[in-house]
C-alpha cells in the first residue's frame, strides 16, 4: 500500500473514531486496527497523535466547507443564500451520528493543551465567519451582520449537539430572517 492510500485509510479511521467517540478516548492502536495500517507506518505518516488530529480537522474542514458552499450556492438570491446556511445546518444536524461541531468538540477536549488543535478550531471558525461575511456583502447588508449570523449558527451547533435535535437550526434561521429584515429596514 502506498503512502497516499495509507494516509487516507488512517484519516478515514481517525475521522470515524474521533468524531464518534472523542479524540482523547481513541488510542493510536485503535486507529491502527481500524485502518489496517501498521503502527510503524502510522507513526511514519503522523509522528504524534497531535499531527493526526490536525490532519483530521484539516480534512474535515475541507469537506464541511465544500458541502456548505455547494448547498448554499444552489440558491439564486443573496439573502436566500444566507438563510440556506441554516437550512444546511438543519440537514447536517439531522444526519445519523451527528455529535455537534468537530472543532468545538476538539477544542473542548484539547484546546488548552494543544496549540495545533486550538489553531485548527480558530482557522475553521474564522473561515466560516468569512464565508458568512461574503454572503452578507453579496446581499449588500452591513458587515456586522455576519458576526450576528455567526453567533446564531455557532449557538445552534452547540445546542443541536447537546440535545441531539436539528431544531436549533430552524430557530436560528428564524432569528436570522428577523436580523435580515431589520438590516433592510
Amino acid at each position: 500500500m502506498d503512502s497516499a492510500v495509507a494516509r487516507e485509510r488512517v484519516l478515514d479511521a481517525a475521522g470515524t473514531l474521533f468524531y464518534g467517540r472523542g479524540i482523547q478516548s481513541v488510542g493510536m492502536d485503535e486507529i491502527r486496527s481500524a485502518s489496517g495500517v501498521s503502527l510503524k507506518r502510522l507513526y511514519a505518516l503522523f509522528p504524534a497523535k497531535d499531527h493526526l488530529v490536525e490532519a483530521y480537522l484539516e480534512r474535515r474542514d475541507t469537506v464541511w466547507r465544500g458541502r456548505l458552499a455547494e448547498y448554499v450556492e444552489q440558491r439564486a438570491e443573496p439573502e436566500e443564500r444566507i438563510l440556506a446556511v441554516f437550512d444546511h445546518l438543519h440537514r447536517w444536524f439531522g444526519e445519523p451520528g451527528f455529535r455537534g461541531c468537530a472543532w468545538i468538540n476538539a477544542y473542548g477536549e484539547l484546546g488548552a493543551s494543544s496549540a495545533r488543535v486550538a489553531a485548527q478550531a480558530r482557522a475553521h471558525k474564522s473561515a466560516f465567519r468569512e464565508y458568512l461575511g461574503s454572503l452578507v456583502a453579496d446581499a449588500g447588508l452591513p458587515e456586522r451582520l455576519a458576526d450576528h449570523l455567526t453567533l446564531l449558527a455557532e449557538g445552534a451547533m452547540v445546542t443541536a449537539g447537546i440535545f441531539h435535535s436539528p431544531d436549533p437550526a430552524l430557530q436560528a434561521r428564524e432569528a436570522a430572517a428577523a436580523l435580515l429584515a431589520a438590516a433592510r429596514a
